[in-house]
């Protein structure tokens, strides 16, 4: 009986080894779906649009608005369309930057936990992260 009692046991474990990974896994609905963060400091949000194809992350878009509504850009950092401070242009293009590293990343792994923050654009990692949230909330069947 105990014979029997060891196979009974490594036959349910590793058909327990082979049915966990898929536990936890959400399931995405196919479609476009947009996620708005709430706004920093200086009144700016982000906003991330996802599209999922076949139940995963097919492509996805990061951008921040500024408290005016303007788009944090290439123009990000200037003064009246001019650099004006170079140092501060050059923080704020990293910035910028860092938004596209973040939906970059998160097209190839398809997982928000997988990405990482960058150090000096840790204001934009968490709009990101909040607002690409939502939108995976949405495409789960969330509201």
């Amino acid at each position: 009986m105990n014979r029997i009692s060891g196979k009974c046991f490594w036959i349910l474990l590793i058909a327990a080894a082979l049915l966990l990974p898929g536990c936890g896994k959400k399931s995405y609905r196919d479609g476009v779906y947009t996620g708005k963060s709430g706004a920093d400091e200086m009144g700016a949000w982000g906003e991330v649009t996802v599209t999922i194809k076949d139940g995963s992350v097919a492509d996805c878009e990061f951008i921040i608005h500024q408290k005016d509504g303007t788009l944090k850009d290439e123009d990000y950092g200037k003064v009246n369309g001019e650099i004006s401070n170079l140092d501060y242009y050059t923080k704020a293009q990293f910035a910028v930057r860092a938004m596209e590293r973040y939906a970059s990343s998160f097209r190839e792994t398809g997982d928000l936990k997988k990405v990482d923050a960058v150090s000096g654009a840790t204001v934009a990692f968490n709009q990101f992260t909040e607002a690409a949230g939502l939108a995976l909330k949405k495409a789960a069947g969330g509201s």
